[in-house]
């Protein structure tokens, strides 16, 4: 039984146009798209990839 991986949307769905990341949950249309049909690791990877991203994009200067 494989378990299952809490999609990383927060409800704050709206595209960054100059990132073309979701502004809410930092993922890309592609990857929003994907999410249900990726593998466990896969979601695990991105998961990360999201922290990291989110860590880059918010500035508290």
């Amino acid at each position: 039984m494989q378990q299952e991986i809490i999609s990383p949307c927060i409800g704050v769905c709206a595209i960054d146009d100059l990132s073309g990341l979701c502004q809410g949950c930092f993922r890309t249309l592609d990857e929003i798209k994907a999410w249900w049909d990726m593998p466990l690791n896969d979601q695990k990877a991105l998961l990360t990839t999201l922290e990291q991203r989110q860590s880059d994009t918010i500035n508290f200067d």
